[in-house]
């Protein structure tokens, strides 16, 4: 039987205030609430809160048939449980249903994947942490920021203990390759990729509403009529998304609610199921193994990094902001590693760039990438100096590195001590 996968992206980045250089040392504050209030409710009132109904009812009315998966960013959800809680309340209906599964990522929906590997791992550990609090399930599959994979970042993730990864089915790495299998890390077996089918998807996301589309208007027969005859042998139809195409990119009069609740009606008519990111690893096998030497991503039409790393703009901003990573790691102050995780965001190097910004920018309010440049650097300019007033510059990393070492090592010994403190202090039976 032929099944599909649905997963959603669901991240808001937190929105910076303008920043002029004379408040640099002054104010350590850099964040817009007006903005970022207007922001999260319009996309709750308009896309989350309407789909996440949606959806439950879906899942209901096909008895737990229909499935869907989502990741959720760690800023993301900082921002609703300040503005919109009832979004959280609602994805918390969705989880009991059993018939969601929620996908790992990056806490600060971040790039440190590909700049700061230690940082990679501190933020897909908190991720997970923050998953299991708030829904009480730990993630078992890996989905990057923005898609981003490699052979190297999938052995990164491996090691978190992911032996499922989604990301982009491009071109350039499958090749004659359908997107419609189950593909294999190059040179660790265990590891299982699941590649987005780029056409499906972008039919829904992008394409939906557009007259000018020749298959224009898709419904939900002819999307089934698609995949049913389709290819005997392919059997998995990954379709990835940002959620806030149902109702923020696709507007409601498009017809786009009431695409999605057809589907599950003409899957059944048309025996296909749907089924996790999580199942379909289980229940299938890699075919072939693919090779991504270099990383690509799921955005633009090249498929790669150049989104948020194609101008000395964006490189200069991530290397600024990498470049104290071992620092603030070594703070105590929480509000400065708070800033610090708000500050990565992918969204505000996107911002940055001078590639056309059609829809790549979510909530882009800056004239221009150089504003948006400015403006950053700025913040960035003050985060540092605070940084910097806790670790000096003219301390070595090598100096860091051994002291982070010898703080570690008191953790430890400190905790063994209290262990048999307890041990020793406890009234016999």
């Amino acid at each position: 039987m032929k099944t599909i996968c649905f997963y959603f992206q669901v991240h808001l980045p937190m929105q910076l205030k303008r920043y002029r250089f004379f408040e640099i040392g002054s104010d350590h504050y850099y964040y817009d609430d007006f903005a970022n209030e207007a922001n999260v409710q319009r996309v709750a009132n308009n896309s989350f809160l309407p789909s996440n109904r949606l959806i439950l009812d879906m899942i209901r009315s096909s008895h737990g048939k229909f499935k869907v998966s989502f990741s959720i960013s760690g800023i993301a959800l900082e921002l609703f449980e300040q503005y919109a809680p009832e979004v959280i309340d609602s994805f918390k209906e969705l989880a009991a249903t059993g018939s969601v599964e929620f996908i790992a990522e990056t806490y600060a929906h971040s790039l440190a994947s590909i700049f700061d590997p230690e940082e990679f791992v501190l933020q897909a550990k908190q991720q997970s942490d923050t998953l299991f609090e708030l829904f009480g399930m730990r993630p078992t599959v890996f989905r990057n920021t923005e898609m981003i994979y490699s052979d190297e970042i999938g052995q990164m993730i491996h090691e978190l203990g992911y032996n499922t990864i989604l990301t982009e089915g491009s071109k350039h790495v499958l090749g004659w390759k359908s997107p419609n299998f189950l593909y294999g890390h190059s040179y660790i077996p265990q590891v299982k990729i699941l590649t987005r089918n780029m056409k499906l998807s972008d039919d829904i996301a992008y394409r939906f509403s557009d007259w000018n589309w020749s298959e224009f208007p898709l419904t939900a027969e002819k999307l089934m009529g698609w995949i049913k005859n389709s290819e005997d042998n392919e059997k998995i139809f990954s379709m990835y998304m940002g959620y806030q195409s149902f109702g923020d990119r696709q507007k409601p009069e498009s017809g786009i609610f009431e695409f999605l609740k057809a589907l599950p009606y003409q899957a059944l008519a048309n025996r296909i199921s749907f089924s996790t990111p999580s199942e379909i690893a289980k229940k299938f096998n890699p075919i072939s193994p693919i090779s991504v030497p270099y990383p690509q991503s799921w955005i633009g039409e090249e498929k790669d990094l150049s989104s948020w790393t194609g101008n000395d703009l964006q490189t200069e901003a991530l290397q600024k902001l990498y470049q104290v990573g071992e620092r603030v790691r070594l703070c105590s102050d929480r509000s400065l590693k708070h800033d610090w995780l708000c500050l990565q965001s992918s969204d505000h190097f996107q911002y940055m760039t001078t590639k056309p910004w059609n829809s790549f920018a979510i909530y882009p309010n800056y004239d221009s990438p150089y504003d948006a440049f400015t403006n950053y650097m700025n913040i960035l300019a003050d985060f540092i100096d605070r940084v910097k007033a806790q670790f000096p510059s003219n301390v070595e990393n090598e100096e860091l590195n051994a002291l982070l070492t010898t703080i570690n090592n008191q953790e430890i010994k400190i905790a063994e001590l209290k262990k048999k403190l307890i041990s020793t202090t406890e009234p016999t039976r």
